[in-house]
């Protein structure tokens, strides 16, 4: 999706509770287990992060929440309770009385589903002018083991939070302009979460953990890790070159300084994501999910919150920033450090 460079990511916010977990806390090593630590919040639920992280973002931005036209909250787990929606909590604890409140349950890649959706409402309803996108994911027990529960990744906690305006011709944005955003899914890969399991009447109804390492283990049985890396190539690739294409940057462009990866472990980001990024762009590799682990639909946003927090990009420098999520899905966005005028270097 190419948005004309008229979508403003105004704020960009990360919130993770104060507690990490090591790798020696579970009898782990960093390179055993592929994270230093992951974010554990204790007695935080999701939505409530979501509220926070979207608070500091509104404040960041010097809006109000009535202000919002649209709410999109994204999240890969249970968010406290059941038949009940949180983005209309989300909305209600900001004071967002005019937002459309909609929910995307996407799994891991939810955040950048949300941020696809959002900028799509941005660009088509001229009504529509301030957007935001939430995400927020609590990978706590009993239900969920957060270190063992998955392969190739374990999961921390938090919340993110994106601010988004349609900006006019001449306008200057401040924060970063998003370029494109790309989507590819593998629906055939569906399965790797579903194994040979059959439909139940509720949510964990054969009760204990969710058990992702036990339906990957029986599809692989079956299909081969081979099938899913194939797969898994194919559509990064597909995904990554479209998200270029849209934005009008080639892979070897100078302004293309950075591609953000999502928070995998890192021997499956280094056999399979920096291999290929590596051949497709010249951009420097940046993983900084080492100290927080996997945070469920909100790798993508966060990526984005990141590079804003740390001021990694010069003007007219520009990132990708991808995320993903069973299903499979891939998302890839390309955002860009606006070239600030005369008149604001001189400020």
């Amino acid at each position: 999706m190419m948005t004309d460079a008229r979508i403003t990511i105004a704020a960009a916010e990360l919130w993770l509770p104060d507690r990490r977990e090591s790798a020696a806390d579970v009898g782990s090593t960093p390179d055993k287990a592929g994270y230093d630590s992951v974010a554990v919040s204790d007695d935080i639920a999701p939505p409530d992060m979501a509220v926070h992280a979207a608070t500091a973002a509104l404040g960041r931005a010097g809006w109000d929440g009535d202000e919002l036209d649209l709410l999109l909250h994204a999240w890969a787990y249970h968010q406290g309770h059941d038949y009940w929606s949180a983005p209309h909590y989300v909305a209600d604890r900001l004071g967002a009385d005019r937002a459309l409140p909609i929910g995307i349950q996407q799994i891991c890649n939810g955040g950048g589903a949300a941020l696809q959706t959002a900028a799509a409402y941005l660009s088509a309803d001229p009504g529509m002018n301030r957007a935001l996108v939430t995400t927020a994911d609590r990978f706590c027990a009993p239900g969920f083991d957060r270190w063992r529960g998955d392969l190739g990744v374990s999961y921390g906690d938090g919340a993110t939070a994106l601010l988004l305006r349609r900006t006019d011709a001449g306008d200057q944005p401040q924060g970063l302009r998003l370029l494109a955003i790309a989507s590819q899914a593998a629906s055939r890969l569906e399965k790797m979460n579903r194994g040979q399991d059959p439909f139940t009447p509720a949510a964990r109804f054969d009760g204990g953990q969710v058990d992702v390492r036990r339906t990957k283990k029986s599809y692989l049985r079956e299909h081969g890790v081979t099938a899913f890396r194939e797969a898994e190539r194919e559509s990064l690739r597909s995904v990554v070159t479209a998200a270029l294409a849209e934005a009008a940057t080639a892979g070897d462009d100078s302004a293309l300084r950075w591609c953000v990866v999502p928070r995998l472990r890192k021997d499956a980001l280094e056999s399979s994501y920096v291999p290929l990024l590596s051949e497709l762009t010249t951009a420097k590799i940046l993983d900084v999910g080492r100290a927080t682990g996997h945070l469920g639909a909100g790798d993508l946003p966060a990526g984005i919150a990141e590079l804003m927090a740390g001021d990694l990009l010069e003007s007219g420098e520009r990132a990708l920033v991808l995320g993903t999520g069973s299903g499979f899905t891939w998302s890839c966005a390309v955002v860009e450090k606006p070239v600030a005028t005369a008149a604001q270097e001189r400020r």
